[in-house]
């Protein structure tokens, strides 16, 4: 059930935004995916599960970090993860990730509260296990709330 649960909310973002579903940067060896969206768009038992609070008025960070191996997608890494959101107007909210593991399958998860038409520059530092430096990821997303 749990797993259905992580696939149910995957899809859900995935196929939310399509042209802000699920993006990517290549950092060497690791690969870092990430996405940005209003919770409402997340189905109600996957939020639930993960304790996410569905509203127009939210957005859930995701981010999942892979480490390159020849012939497969990656394999999923644990890492420390932090992350900042500073609106146009200069306001800056540290945003708090947890880790959710699911049989293999990690993900790091924050909410912060959004407005219709507000643009966050977010600043993502992951530092994977085994790693000194962090990778720096750094995205523009606008969300609209109406």
């Amino acid at each position: 059930m749990r797993k259905l649960a992580v696939i149910v909310l995957m899809l859900g973002l995935l196929l939310s935004f399509s042209a802000n579903a699920q993006r990517s940067q290549d950092f060497g060896d690791y690969v870092v995916h990430f996405n940005a969206v209003n919770t409402n768009l997340i189905p109600p038992a996957a939020a639930q599960q993960y304790g996410i609070q569905r509203s127009s008025t939210r957005a859930l960070l995701n981010i999942s970090v892979l480490r390159k191996v020849l012939d497969n997608p990656g394999t999923p890494v644990h890492a420390k993860v932090n992350a900042t959101g500073r609106n146009l107007s200069g306001q800056l909210r540290d945003i708090s990730l947890k880790e959710v593991d699911d049989q293999g399958a990690i993900y790091y998860l924050g909410q912060l509260r959004v407005r219709n038409e507000e643009t966050f520059d977010f600043s993502v530092n992951i530092t994977p296990d085994g790693e000194d430096e962090p990778l720096v990821l750094k995205f523009r997303q606008q969300f609209f709330t109406e």
